[in-house]
């Protein structure tokens, strides 16, 4: 049974040079177009169940092509993956058994084995800014056009066999129509030109005739995956943490990289009001929590921590507190407490997108996001003469920060929500070196 996609649902389409924005525009007029997708391009974008994602182009060589990974998270979160006519076909045949549909010629030459060569959609092309012009010619379309000239008789069958395997033995760079003309000799010439014009013109293009098919699938029936199939972190790599991370990614400089969670992680390391903020939003997250049970919070928080009524703190929890908080506070309060600095050990609920939607309304942004920059500045200027210690060390050097009276290493920890010395560590090692100059500078 097909699908209606409601207005809320969305169609990105990543293609180019197969076909040009404004005719994904044409077909689809309610679809984002996008470039030919990369390495982590997918999980930049904000995915809703039922969403589409159609992958007709991606990059081969000048950056790193889209992962298997990503489009297995995509698919888990419920978003419908389209493959076909060049990339998207070859990622489709790969991945058509947990859910991706492929569409399309190009795509059942891969699903049966009858090509197999990433080099059988190559093509060359220019920038975007110039609409992507191809300097050389895809190998299917040159099978396509050749098996159609014969069945026309506008190429004859015996020049078409010469020409496929002329084509199949030059690497995907040099498949220009001069380059073919001059293996092959002027006796080729007809049928060379014939299907030049012919692919040209879009009729014996079959990526391009594979691509429009794929544009006309978006809203059809959607492929099923096996039911044993599920996109778990173990399968995929990928949580959704990295997701947010790839998604807000950005270059700050020449070669230099920063995510919103890296600034997260400067506000956590360095903002001495960080952590009244991280207790506030996770005592929000429990409190909506308890209201979707229709208990209160201290009721909640009793039985998910197994306190019984009336009962005072359990000695066991009495380390997640400092001296001052176990002294004179509440019950109640302890319990609360006690629940946000153990979340990932009684909620599977991630924080840190909640959180970062607070610090980026902070007047603070600006600096913490410097704050990276210059890690990563100082980082370069001291590379080989500082050495970041193993994870564990380098939370116990960086703690030093949090030191006080009445405290523990381990509750300083868990009110910035890091989990243990290592995790801490693994965060403050981009900004080691960044600490021992403002060390030095003490």
């Amino acid at each position: 049974m097909s699908r209606q996609k409601t207005s809320r649902q969305k169609t990105v389409v990543y293609a180019g040079p197969t076909i040009s924005q404004d005719e994904v525009r044409a077909v689809l007029p309610g679809a984002q177009a996008r470039p030919p997708v990369a390495r982590g391009d997918l999980l930049r974008e904000e995915w809703g169940r039922d969403d589409t994602a159609v992958i007709i182009d991606g990059y081969y060589r000048e950056r790193l092509s889209v992962g298997h990974k990503e489009i297995l998270w995509l698919l888990n979160e419920g978003v419908n993956v389209i493959g076909a006519a060049s990339m998207g076909a070859l990622r489709a045949a790969e991945l058509s058994p947990y859910g991706m549909r492929g569409v399309g010629s190009v795509f059942h030459m891969y699903a049966s084995g009858e090509v197999d060569g990433d080099d059988e959609v190559a093509v060359l092309h220019g920038p975007a800014e110039r609409g992507y012009p191809t300097g050389t010619v895809a190998m299917v379309n040159i099978r396509y056009g050749c098996q159609e000239g014969a069945k026309s008789g506008l190429v004859p069958a015996a020049a078409g066999e010469r020409i496929v395997e002329a084509a199949r033995a030059r690497p995907f760079v040099h498949r220009t129509w001069r380059e073919l003309e001059e293996a092959l000799g002027p006796d080729a010439g007809d049928a060379l030109s014939t299907l030049e014009r012919r692919i040209g013109t879009g009729e014996w293009d079959l990526k391009r005739l594979d691509a429009m098919a794929a544009l006309r699938a978006v809203g059809g029936h959607h492929a099923e995956a096996p039911d044993t199939w599920a996109a778990e972190v173990a399968l995929t790599g990928i949580t959704h943490y990295e997701a947010l991370a790839w998604r807000s990614m950005r270059e700050y400089a020449p070669g230099r990289w920063m995510s919103d969670l890296d600034v997260l992680d400067a506000a956590r390391l360095f903002g001495q009001d960080y952590p009244g903020l991280h207790e506030e939003v996770l005592t929000g997250l429990l409190a909506d929590f308890a209201a979707g049970r229709g208990l209160g919070l201290e009721a909640y928080t009793r039985a998910r921590l197994g306190v019984d009524d009336q009962a005072g703190l359990p000695h066991v929890l009495a380390p997640w507190l400092s001296e001052t908080e176990r002294a004179t506070l509440p019950v109640a309060e302890q319990l609360r407490l006690v629940m946000v600095r153990v979340w990932p050990v009684w909620q599977s609920a991630d924080w840190r997108p909640i959180v970062l939607e607070r610090i980026r309304e902070s007047s603070r942004w600006p600096e913490w996001s410097d704050l990276v920059a210059r890690a990563d500045e100082i980082a370069e200027q001291t590379r080989g003469r500082v050495v970041v210690p193993a994870p564990a060390i380098c939370g116990r050097i960086f703690s030093r920060h949090w030191n006080g009276p009445g405290t523990t290493a381990e509750v300083e920890l868990a009110r910035r929500g890091f989990l243990s010395m290592a995790d801490l560590g693994q965060t403050a090692a981009r900004f080691f070196a960044l600490d021992v100059r403002k060390a030095k500078g003490r």
